[in-house]
């Protein structure tokens, strides 16, 4: 079995059990989005207090912190995310997957050294990653270079604005991960809670 038939079965499992719904599912859905269904939610809520009881409640050195989704624009620029979570990204002209030009030559390479080498005996160890960069999931037919889009910058956040108008001053991103709320409140928490090193701050959301 695939590793597509595979998920779309524990999609189709998890939809019927009422854990788990494809996003907007009746306007078509959207990739890689999912809501919780009614069993889906309570497991995740038992989950998180078991989690937050073990780490939190049953500690002296750990203090609890739910930060804000959306942050100042100038937390992103000075720890780095905007110009360090973009990515030069390829995409097959075929299957419209997307990877990275420097990883890709150099799976290109190695597949096609191993597929000289192994011709005689029609085997290739190729890994997962080798065969799904390098066999198109449509045309199933070797990639090369040619069958690709010039290189494109993909921002890995996502840009939201503050306020009614969508100018530059406005602009700012939803969070790409938690830990950095909990560095911007690190004083906060210090100076509030008298705590002293070593010490820990804990955190459920999304990111």
């Amino acid at each position: 079995m695939t590793d597509q038939k595979l998920m779309e079965k524990l999609v189709s499992l998890t939809k019927r059990r009422g854990f788990i719904f494809p996003g907007s599912e009746i306007y078509e859905g959207i990739g890689g989005i999912f809501d919780l269904g009614p069993l889906g939610v309570e497991l995740t809520n038992n989950l998180k207090k078991l989690w937050w009881k073990n780490i939190v409640q049953e500690r002296d050195n750990v203090v609890g912190l739910d930060s804000s989704i959306l942050m100042n624009r100038q937390v992103w620029y000075t720890s780095g995310h905007v110009a360090g979570f973009a990515d030069p990204l390829i995409e097959c002209r075929s299957c419209h997957k997307r990877f990275r030009e420097d990883i890709l030559r150099v799976v290109l390479e190695e597949v096609d050294q191993k597929i000289v080498k192994g011709a005689s005996s029609h085997k290739a160890s190729l890994s997962k990653e080798e065969s799904e960069i390098y066999l198109c999931s449509i045309a199933k037919r070797p990639h090369n270079l040619k069958d690709f889009t010039k290189p494109r910058m993909f921002n890995l956040m996502f840009k939201t604005h503050i306020g009614p108008v969508e100018d530059e001053g406005a602009e700012t991103f939803l969070r790409p991960e938690t830990a950095q709320g909990i560095f911007v409140n690190f004083r906060n928490v210090v100076d509030t809670m008298r705590v002293k090193l070593p010490f820990g701050i804990a955190q459920i959301g999304k990111g």
